[in-house]
């Protein structure tokens, strides 16, 4: 069992963007690189073999809250951990829970200890500490494992801010103890990634960063981001906390986001991305495509039986037309959901390898700023 290792093999001369390698016991992830979430042990309404094979992920998300309500902890244990029970033999990350300190705000209470959730399955109460957060996942089994950290809402002021990251700084001193006296389960390597937070205040960041940085280690994650604050906020700190962030080290930025946040923050210098966005959207009829976005709904793709997009390589979208899917969405038949959310997953693991091409070409920026225009376009 060796821990993960990262290997940069191109920075872009003209921005910061990073072409690079991780290696863990599931196998490689050439960064940059997207994550397709899978809360539940799924990606929604996406096969393994469509991940596998039209997707081409390299690497997927699972959720820990959610994973603990249900299947519960002792069927994954039973299984041989998340990547037996689903059947996904790459690698897996895991989040902590976190999101759900900042999404379930009704319906938690915070404390020093930890967080007391109530279930949305049955109302029955839960509480989630640094030190249960670190076993439940390692025995949900991700060969990536995150901290457990407050994840304040987008525009708290100072106070709130500096007293969420002081508490999400006690929690990691709490995991990483946690960490350290438990050991890998299944017989692979796992890895924590401590989270930075501090609101959009850069004094915060920066000190956040740093007490960060002083764990070693073997990835660090910026948090806190795309969570109700002003887009030009959420890039200004980003490249604050990838310019504070030890280089050698990959960098995940949590929960982000549209193809175009994509890419600025490619070249701010970050590796990993997950977002819902692209299988949510596309369940809901809106398809990212090379050429730019299609809401499938609109009457004008109605006799259009040319492909989903031609630009990218994926057989499912190389192959139904947009005739075919807008139909399969107006009859609200499952196989439209499957369609759409295949192809909007395809065409982000797209973007990101053609980023990584350009990065390695030496020509990312041009690229990316042409880029960002047409993905921009409503066709």
């Amino acid at each position: 069992m060796a821990s993960l290792q990262f290997e940069i093999n191109n920075t872009d001369t003209a921005t910061k963007a990073r072409a690079g390698k991780i290696t863990t016991d599931h196998g490689e992830i050439l960064t940059p690189i997207f994550m397709p979430v899978g809360t539940a042990g799924t990606v929604k309404a996406v096969t393994q073999q469509q991940l596998k094979k039209d997707v081409q992920a390299q690497i997927i998300l699972g959720n820990t809250y959610h994973l603990y309500l249900r299947p519960g902890l002792e069927i994954l244990e039973a299984a041989g951990g998340l990547h037996k029970f689903n059947g996904w033999d790459k690698p897996i990350l895991t989040d902590s829970g976190g999101y759900q300190v900042f999404s379930m705000a009704g319906t938690r209470k915070i404390n020093e200890e930890g967080v007391m959730f109530k279930s949305h399955i049955d109302g029955g109460k839960h509480l989630f500490t640094p030190e249960n957060v670190m076993d439940t996942q390692r025995t949900i089994g991700g060969d990536i494992i995150m901290a457990f950290d407050e994840c304040p809402p987008g525009g708290s002021e100072y106070q709130y801010a500096k007293t969420s990251m002081e508490l999400t700084h006690r929690w990691l001193d709490r995991c990483v103890n946690r960490f350290n006296e438990t050991p890998d389960k299944y017989g692979y390597s796992q890895n924590l990634f401590p989270i930075v937070q501090g609101g959009v205040h850069h004094d915060l960041r920066k000190f956040s960063c740093e007490y960060i940085a002083s764990k070693n280690a073997t990835g660090n994650a910026i948090g806190g981001l795309s969570v109700g604050e002003p887009i030009e906020k959420m890039y200004e700190i980003c490249e604050l906390c990838c310019d504070n962030l030890p280089a050698d080290k990959p960098r995940y930025l949590m929960g982000v986001g549209t193809p175009w946040n994509i890419l600025e923050c490619i070249s701010m210098g970050v590796d990993m991305f997950d977002c819902v966005m692209p299988t949510r959207n596309g369940r809901n009829a809106m398809l990212f495509t090379s050429g730019g976005v299609i809401n499938i709904d609109n009457k004008k793709w109605e006799n259009d039986f040319s492909v989903l997009d031609d630009g990218i390589d994926c057989e499912v979208s190389n192959f139904y037309s947009k005739a075919y899917l807008r139909h399969l969405m107006k009859s609200k038949e499952y196989l439209g959901l499957t369609i759409a959310s295949v192809h909007n997953l395809a065409f982000y693991l797209w973007l990101v390898k053609q980023a990584r091409a350009h990065i390695l070409k030496g020509d990312f920026k041009r690229w990316k700023e042409e880029m960002v225009v047409t993905l921009h376009r409503k066709l």
